[in-house]
């Protein structure tokens, strides 16, 4: 691809709003870590927070870069990216990211960034400038991420049932309360090691445009070093607006649900990632959530309060994408 002639202070601008828009990423889904950890009471506010950040920058040591790359090199044409379309995905993802955490609506920062994408690539060059096979396994998940974190948070809840049916409900409270410890690590690492990735597949596309990298070159370190800090400390600061929200609007959770919620979260979590896709947290662990609901009855989950989470789904990937486009036609004038 054609290097571009980008200034070093345009260049700088862009990966520090790259960095705000990973900082943005754990804020805003920093509840979706922790909603049930607090909601069942196992943990105060400000320590589930601190745990979720250190878990989010620990996944460093845990995952390979494949979404980053998916999301660098998988998404859009390589010759089409300059810094007029990154400038139009982080601000049209970070417009969307603010209206849904200040109306408390669970979106997802994954599908906002990839809208972003699409929106100013498609302003730029037309529906020619995507990369179908990257867009349409990441689409895809947009319906199997909140499926399987059904199906496994439902399986879990069924397992742990029948493996505790003789048990006092006391002593299974009092064991899951420590379990969820382990299960809302887990999530918080998945968490980290999905989401931080994208970031850097976003700043890596810009260098490479830039040409300060090539295609073949591997991310350098103090990209992914950044990335995996700014997640962290956006996810320190917290997402609270969202957190009543995911713990006990959909349904209310026992430590129990809460442990099997966060596990099935987990594992479809950890699959995406070991496969090179970027998928919302917020998506999974909802589906999560309302599985481990629907297991026990399905008069628990409010489906109302689903249905409502469902739309913004909907809305996430075309409302970021035109608010993309509109900030790239604004990059081109002021950048």
């Amino acid at each position: 691809m054609q290097t571009l002639e980008i200034s070093i202070y345009v260049l700088a601008f862009l990966i520090a709003l790259a960095l705000l828009f990973d900082f943005m990423n754990g804020f805003h889904d920093a509840a979706n870590a922790i909603a049930t950890v607090v909601s069942t009471g196992v943990l105060k506010p400000q320590h589930a927070v601190a745990m979720a950040a250190f878990f989010n920058v620990v996944a460093i040591f845990f995952f390979q870069l494949k979404v980053a790359s998916t999301v660098g090199k998988g998404t859009i044409e390589p010759a089409v990216v300059d810094h007029y379309v990154v400038f139009g995905a982080l601000v049209g993802a970070i417009v969307w990211n603010v209206i849904t955490w200040y109306y408390g609506i669970p979106s997802s920062s994954s599908h906002a960034l990839i809208g972003g994408l699409v929106g100013a690539a498609v302003a730029k060059a037309g529906t020619g400038s995507l990369i179908s096979a990257g867009l349409i396994k990441t689409i895809s998940f947009i319906l199997l991420s909140p499926l399987l974190g059904f199906v496994f948070g439902s399986i879990m809840m069924v397992v742990v049932s029948w493996m505790f049916v003789r048990t006092t409900p006391r002593k299974v409270d009092k064991w899951f309360r420590r379990m969820q410890l382990v299960s809302a690590s887990m999530y918080s690492l998945g968490h980290g090691g999905n989401d931080a990735q994208k970031t850097m597949g976003i700043i890596w596309m810009l260098l490479i445009a830039a040409g300060h990298s090539t295609s073949s070159d591997p991310l350098p370190m103090w990209v992914v070093l950044s990335c995996y800090a700014a997640i962290g400390l956006g996810t320190l600061f917290g997402g609270w607006r969202i957190v009543k929200t995911m713990g006990q609007k959909i349904t209310k959770l026992k430590p129990v649900g809460g442990f099997c919620a966060e596990t099935g979260g987990a594992i479809t979590l950890f699959l995406a990632t070991a496969l090179g896709i970027p998928v919302s947290t917020t998506h999974t662990i909802t589906g999560a959530i309302v599985g481990v609901g629907s297991s026990r009855k399905m008069s628990a989950v409010r489906w109302g309060v689903a249905g409502n989470i469902v739309w913004a789904w909907v809305f996430t990937i075309p409302a970021s994408a035109f608010m993309a486009a509109v900030a790239w036609w604004i990059g081109t004038k002021i950048l």
